[in-house]
């Protein structure tokens, strides 16, 4: 179920959080041994450490000693921008108040029940207080960038340039706004009140709604109360979908054709059984079947450009503050060093494999280095943003969805999220 996958994902991004708590929280001043992969104005970080984020990073996967070489200059190279951003945060005063700290620590462990908390706190060796020490480090560095970021300012005439320079990409295209009301057989665990769990009981609850809705109900207010998805919280608002969407997501040949001829804007659909075994009814909010150029007073359009301008300037200047804090740093990376030292090793414990391909072994490592740390992380491009697109919400999927990625927007007017399925 989509419900549980959720909680299983939440539960593995707190555990990789956790995990890189634990590797960064062993960064200590001392004996520059062999361990220790580098030195950030004499704050050690160890080799342990490094290895410790490939392998979770990995996932099991075995890597080539090429592979680990790479991944291994990639993780630490973030473990360094992590640190030297932390100092300069000290020095800037954007440390966290204890009071932030455990607010910070607090809400990531409501994202997982006590005993999912405790048991990732023992699989990464860490102790509450060093989840704390972690946070604040964390904390400080989003502090710094948010101080930088508060300083960007957008004219007018630059979001101008942009919408003059990209109006191929301002359209509304021909579609439908949709609302829905959702009733899924599979117990929501609680999720939500009005929860139907077993087919007999979906059947039951979709036929009394449809009756309450046929009798005046306000399709909003059913919605909220009974709808078994997330849209509830929207009055079943699910955005703008256009044919291909519809197509996407599972809607059957004879409902799309309904929503673009027959039914009228405000009309409300007879319950639609979905091959995944929920029960949905539709209201049709709006529709356009016509493409319609946007300008750049149509709602939505202005902030998006400006959003868009202000996350590129974001990456930027973050990229600029990471290099000038290491230009202040003293840095000293014993790995590569090491590697430089022996080439045939490369920093490990056996020399490479004569057949290893230097190419695909680079490839194959980025993935670990990506993500291997909390530290922030900057685009280098310089380029124009593109044209921002706004949200298109995409009504209930098919039961694939919850695996695939839901189809991405292809207009710029402000829209609401869609719903996720009850998985």
């Amino acid at each position: 179920m989509h419900r549980v996958f959720r909680q299983i994902a939440t539960a593995v991004l707190v555990a990789t959080l956790l995990f890189a708590l634990a590797a960064c929280s062993r960064s200590s001043g001392g004996d520059h041994g062999k361990d220790v992969a580098a030195t950030v104005n004499g704050k050690d970080i160890m080799l342990s450490e490094v290895d410790r984020l490939v392998n979770q990073q990995a996932q099991g996967q075995q890597l080539s000693t090429l592979q680990q070489a790479a991944a291994r200059l990639q993780v630490l190279d973030k473990l360094i921008e992590r640190q030297v951003l932390y100092q300069r945060a000290e020095k800037e005063k954007t440390v966290p108040s204890d009071d932030e700290v455990t607010t910070f620590v607090n809400q990531q462990k409501q994202k997982l029940t006590a005993e999912e908390w405790e048991k990732s706190l023992k699989e990464n060796n860490l102790t509450e207080d060093e989840v704390r020490d972690e946070a604040r480090k964390d904390l400080a560095v989003s502090k710094l960038q948010d101080k930088l970021y508060g300083k960007i300012t957008i004219r007018d005439q630059e979001i101008t340039d942009f919408y003059n320079n990209n109006r191929a990409q301002f359209v509304n295209p021909r579609g439908v706004s949709l609302s829905d009301i959702v009733v899924d057989p599979r117990d929501s665990g609680g999720l939500f009140q009005d929860d139907a769990k077993s087919e007999a009981e979906a059947t039951a609850k979709i036929n009394r709604l449809s009756a309450q809705l046929k009798g005046g109900a306000d399709f909003a207010t059913v919605a909220r109360a009974s709808s078994e998805d997330e849209s509830s919280i929207r009055g079943g608002e699910i955005g703008f979908a256009n044919e291909d969407d519809l197509k996407q997501n599972g809607f059957a040949p004879d409902l799309i054709n309904k929503l673009f001829t027959t039914m009228k804007v405000g009309d409300i659909s007879d319950p639609v059984h979905f091959p995944d075994g929920r029960w949905i009814i539709f209201k049709l909010t709006s529709r356009q079947l016509e493409t319609k150029p946007l300008s750049l007073e149509d709602p939505g359009v202005r902030d998006k450009i400006k959003d868009a301008l202000i996350s590129q300037r974001q990456q930027i200047l973050n990229e600029a503050l990471i290099r000038n804090a290491m230009s202040d740093a003293t840095v000293v990376n014993h790995l590569a060093e090491s590697m430089l030292n022996d080439p045939n090793m490369l920093g490990g414990n056996q020399p490479v494999s004569p057949g290893a391909s230097p190419a695909a072994s680079a490839t194959q490592s980025a993935s670990p280095a990506t993500s291997a740390t909390t530290a922030p992380t900057a685009t280098t491009t310089t380029t124009a943003p593109a044209a921002p697109a706004a949200t298109t919400a995409k009504p209930t999927p098919k039961p694939a969805a919850a695996a695939t990625p839901r189809p991405q927007p292809t207009h710029a007017a402000a829209t609401t999220p869609g719903p996720s399925p009850k998985r």
